[in-house]
């Protein structure tokens, strides 16, 4: 049992059961919502803290860094001791939380950091939760004025990969006694499991949808992400035209530009054949590199000849800044440090 999983109802009608008033029960969901420990809470007497304390979530910040651009890196440890990465970055639209799902990853995307643990286990939907909730108090916020207006689910892990915890997220992040987040501000990053893009657009939850492509091919995409050898880039990018047409959302193609690997004007032909006539926008990476990988990020010259090749060919396309370079802003460097 782990209060972080429950939503504000059910946390009453436990308390309730503990021969405790309801009341209680919304303080503590409250609590909860605010980030704050057991030790933090003052509304609830001692006699109470003692009946709850194997209940009540027990993750916390670890660790934070600092970059040179503002963003935010936090490691989060939770009640077993294993650790994951959020990140909080500051635009001007607002601030954007990119948290984890998993801890470490099993795709094996030869690019990122957070797949060389490997796969320790899922996240739950209050150790996603918590990662909003315990940053968000860290920058001044609470329940009542929240600083987060964005979520990514693009941190460690593919959120597919625990697809029921993810959609328990959705649903309670967004909700009037939680933090209230639009579903609308909320992007979920996948490498591609078809089956799943389709069970989300079931739920017509409306959440904007990203696609980790860096490939043009087949073949290519097989050499440096394994996910290929399951699905075809046409089997993804038709699930998408079905997710856009059952939400009207478009979707968002990432492509990490290796150098060598999938950066040339030929690529950039290839991509924008294959999203002629689609509802989408290409978000261009510049790769951070992971030191245990040989791949190398191309140029920023190489970078803006390849989006405009994608302008002139009639293809939405923009170069994503990159931040927190300074402080292992790459999935899972952090993680893999602090683990080493």
């Amino acid at each position: 049992m782990d209060f972080a999983n429950l939503t504000e109802q059910q946390i009453c009608d436990y308390v309730v059961d503990l021969q405790m008033p309801k009341f209680r029960g919304k303080q503590i969901h409250q609590s909860i919502v605010n980030g704050l420990s057991l030790e933090e809470i003052t509304v609830l007497p001692k006699d109470i803290k003692e009946k709850i304390i194997d209940f009540y979530p027990k993750h916390k910040i670890y660790k934070k860094l600092i970059s040179k651009d503002g963003t935010k890196k936090y490691l989060i440890e939770f009640a077993d001791g294993n650790i994951v990465e959020c990140v909080l970055m500051s635009y001007k639209y607002g601030n954007t939380i990119c948290v984890s799902t998993q801890v470490g990853c099993r795709m094996g995307c030869k690019f990122c950091a957070s797949t060389l643990q490997g796969l320790n286990r899922n996240l739950t939907a209050g150790e996603i939760l918590g990662q909003i909730y315990l940053v968000n108090k860290d920058n001044g916020g609470n329940k009542k004025n929240r600083v987060i207006t964005n979520i990514v689910l693009m941190g460690s892990g593919e959120p597919f990969d625990n697809f029921e915890n993810v959609c328990q997220f959705i649903e309670m992040i967004s909700s009037e006694e939680s933090l209230n987040i639009s579903k609308r501000n909320i992007s979920l990053s996948t490498c591609g499991l078809v089956d799943k893009i389709d069970q989300l657009a079931e739920k017509n939850y409306g959440i904007s949808l990203t696609i980790s492509l860096h490939a043009t091919s087949d073949d290519e995409r097989k050499k440096i992400m394994p996910v290929a050898n399951r699905w075809s880039i046409k089997e993804i990018l038709d699930a998408c035209d079905r997710y856009f047409a059952k939400t009207g959302r478009r979707f968002y193609i990432e492509y990490t530009l290796v150098n060598g690997v999938n950066d040339s004007k030929e690529d950039a032909l290839r991509l924008s054949n294959l999203l002629k006539g689609k509802v989408c926008h290409v978000n261009l990476i510049m790769l951070n590199p992971v030191k245990e990988r040989d791949l190398k990020a191309t140029s920023r010259q190489n970078a803006e000849i390849f989006c405009k090749k994608l302008n002139d060919y009639g293809i939405s396309a923009t170069i994503r800044r990159s931040m927190g370079e300074d402080i292992s802003g790459s999935c899972g460097q952090l993680r893999n440090k602090f683990i080493k």
